[in-house]
């Protein structure tokens, strides 16, 4: 076997080497380098941790909180309460109250502000009730049970362990029950109270102190939360709820005005959807409404509401109705944003009744919630029905006597007895649709298409050209409807003049 070559070998990785050195300064492997150079490229965001992203995120957090205030004062005023409310309670622990015994509970004054100062003084007043009745009732109990405990002798134990377990239970259980559901708080500080009691007391050995001090603490606290919240600029729910439901008018008002104008000037798919933020305030404000007349239940009278137990839960029903009209400006606004729309030129044989209802119902929710915002009667001489019920009876009546244009009614004629598909000009047909559609919708409804290219066959096209001429008819029908919601409206306002005292409209 002979030897390797050892000098080709030295020779061929000599050779190997020089070519590499060679062609790593040439511009070809250059290029070929910077072709892959994304692998070693750090392309990742900013990290959480890099200067410039937490001060690019502080920026975001200042600019929010600055728009949150001035957009709402009454917020920061809120907050400004709440630091006056507990920088009181502190000056009082730092002096000392007297007795040793009631400074040794002064956390639970702070935790007694800090739980019921809500925003609103009904809301204030219902979580105060809560507190009270909740640290009450349980440290009744605790006493009781310490009591009981006393007489076990050793099993004292044994029985107050026992006692948080079926207390913790039943209170548990009950608050579950769907009519309790409002009083939830209450259990949970009754909960908190009796543990806290039974526990304490029975490290000291003295339960009635424990309670005592208990509840002169949030006593204590309770009256400095009360006094700072409807002392210094007080913010009633009941003037929230009565501008909420009072805005809710204007915007229903703006909505079916720009979905009537929309649908008859063939608005765009992306311009009309701003039309949405004016009915949804109504159709989403129902939580907001009732737990507003929650907390105004609590309110005692004050500005125009000068009488105990006002009729909140009327101004609800006002709100029920006026979202009951919203309802019909949601599926009018569902029409605009169809796929099959009817074509302009048969919207243009209705506009002027169209638009006659539209511009009449907007009227009458301006003017309800115009009277609403002045807590005014309606007029009872005039009716504000009237017109937009005359209006109503002109779109259908020009329904009845145009009622050809919403149907295809060579399907309806003596004798035939349809159209066989066999027998239809397929080119015909599809140049009479084209025909048929304006070059304005075109350019206006550019997602709004009649035919789908995957759709574009005899079936697809005869099924759709009826649902187009339907989908004016659907439109009129739903303004109709919302003519005559209308008059439930207008009977719920009526109501809660009468029941609410209303001051008489002013002639002229």
């Amino acid at each position: 076997m002979t030897a390797p070559n050892l000098e080709s070998f030295r020779r061929g990785s000599m050779f190997d080497a020089s070519f590499r050195r060679s062609n790593m300064f040439d511009g070809s492997f250059r290029q070929s380098f910077r072709d892959y150079s994304y692998m070693f490229e750090d392309n990742t965001p900013a990290r959480c941790c890099s200067y410039m992203y937490l001060v690019k995120k502080s920026k975001g957090v200042l600019v929010r909180a600055w728009e949150m205030g001035t957009s709402d004062p009454r917020k920061i005023i809120f907050s400004a309460k709440m630091g006056l409310a507990l920088t009181l309670i502190s000056l009082l622990v730092f002096f000392k109250l007297p007795g040793s015994e009631v400074s040794n509970h002064y956390l639970w004054a702070i935790l007694t502000i800090i739980v019921i100062f809500e925003f609103s003084i009904g809301g204030t007043f219902s979580k105060g009730c809560h507190v009270g009745l909740g640290t009450l009732s349980a440290g009744a109990l605790a006493l009781g049970t310490a009591e009981i405990s006393d007489m076990t002798g050793k099993c004292a134990d044994v029985f107050n362990t026992a006692s948080i377990f079926v207390v913790a239970f039943l209170g548990t259980y009950a608050k579950l029950y769907p009519t309790m559901k409002p009083y939830e708080y209450g259990f949970r500080v009754f909960l908190l109270t009796y543990c806290y009691v039974i526990v304490s007391g029975y490290r000291s050995g003295e339960f009635m102190e424990t309670a005592v001090s208990r509840l002169l603490m949030i006593a204590l606290g309770a009256s400095i939360g009360l006094i700072v919240n409807i002392c210094i600029y007080p913010i009633w729910a009941g003037d929230d709820l009565h501008n909420l439901i009072t805005n809710n008018f204007v915007n229903v008002a703006t909505s079916l005005e720009g979905c009537v104008n929309g649908y008859l000037n063939s608005a765009h798919y992306d311009l009309i959807s701003v039309v949405d933020t004016g009915y949804r305030s109504a159709v989403e404000s129902k939580s907001q409404e009732d737990t507003l007349m929650g907390f105004a239940a609590w309110e005692p009278p004050h500005g125009p509401y000068r009488s105990f137990r006002y009729p909140w839960k009327m101004y609800v029903k006002v709100g029920g109705a006026l979202r009951h009209c919203a309802f019909m400006v949601m599926a009018l606004h569902g029409c605009i944003l169809s796929q099959i729309q009817a074509p302009e030129e048969k919207r243009e044989a209705f506009r002027n009744e169209l638009q006659k209802v539209g511009l009449e119902g907007a009227k009458v929710l301006r003017l309800i919630g115009q009277k609403l915002k002045k807590m005014e009667r309606l007029n009872p001489i005039e009716d504000i029905l009237e017109e937009i019920h005359q209006a109503a009876e002109q779109l259908q009546s020009k329904i009845d006597k145009k009622s050809y244009l919403l149907v295809n009614v060579e399907n309806w004629e003596i004798g035939n007895d349809g159209i066989e598909v066999s027998n239809i000009d397929e080119e015909g047909l599809i140049s009479r649709k084209l025909d048929y559609e304006s070059h304005k919708e075109a350019a206006l409804l550019p997602r709004q298409t009649w035919w789908p290219p995957f759709l574009l066959s005899i079936s697809s096209i005869m099924w759709k050209s009826e649902s187009a001429d339907l989908s004016l008819a659907t439109f009129a029908s739903l303004l109709i409807e919302f003519a005559a919601r209308l008059e439930n409206l207008v009977n719920a306002y009526d109501e809660l003049c009468d029941i609410a005292n209303f001051k008489e409209a002013f002639s002229g």
